[in-house]
């Protein structure tokens, strides 16, 4: 019975330090209808679109050096999609790859391993997933995942002037071939 006596006590005390900390927080329950995210500024560098999108330097599955503002002149668009993998990111490259990418010839698709962290890791799990006709980036420090605020299944487009038309989840295609069309 004691034992309970001081279970409850240690409960009321944990949850009464967590209402002292919680002061003010139920005003941020009561939304103004305004959207409280800073704007996008055209132009300057970032990950939304109509930003100009990071420039970085990777290897990928082959240790050949890959840097994006190289392959974005040499194309009409660069398309990036953060994979880690899984059945879903497989779908979503099967997707690409049946519907989008043959529409494209003159735009550089990449796929960015954030996951496996080494070349070779990186390139057993290409080979492993059968995206052997992919260009695979390796970011291993994940720098480019964050400069891009990307997770899985994120698809990012960048124009040849390097400006971000599309960044978001990878859905069914259509967004990416409506991007890429209006090119």
């Amino acid at each position: 019975m004691c034992f309970v006596n001081v279970l409850k006590l240690a409960c009321i005390g944990m949850l009464a330090s967590l209402l002292a900390g919680c002061d003010g927080l139920g005003d941020d329950l009561q939304p103004t209808g305004q959207d409280q995210r800073q704007a996008v500024v055209a132009g300057t560098i970032g990950p939304e679109v109509t930003q100009l999108g990071p420039d970085f330097t990777l290897s990928d599955t082959l240790a050949a050096t890959v840097t994006l503002s190289s392959e974005r002149q040499a194309s009409r668009a660069v398309v990036l999609y953060f994979t880690m993998w899984c059945s879903t990111c497989d779908e979503h490259m099967h997707s690409m790859r049946t519907t989008v990418v043959k529409d494209f010839p003159d735009v550089s698709f990449l796929l960015v391993d954030y996951v496996m962290g080494t070349v070779p890791y990186s390139r057993a799990a290409q080979l492993n997933a059968g995206y052997g006709d992919f260009r695979v980036l390796v970011d291993g420090e994940d720098g480019v995942e964050n400069a891009y605020k990307a997770t899985m299944g994120t698809t990012i487009v960048i124009d040849s002037l390097g400006v971000v038309r599309m960044n978001e989840d990878y859905k069914n295609g259509a967004k990416l071939k409506a991007v890429l069309e209006a090119l």
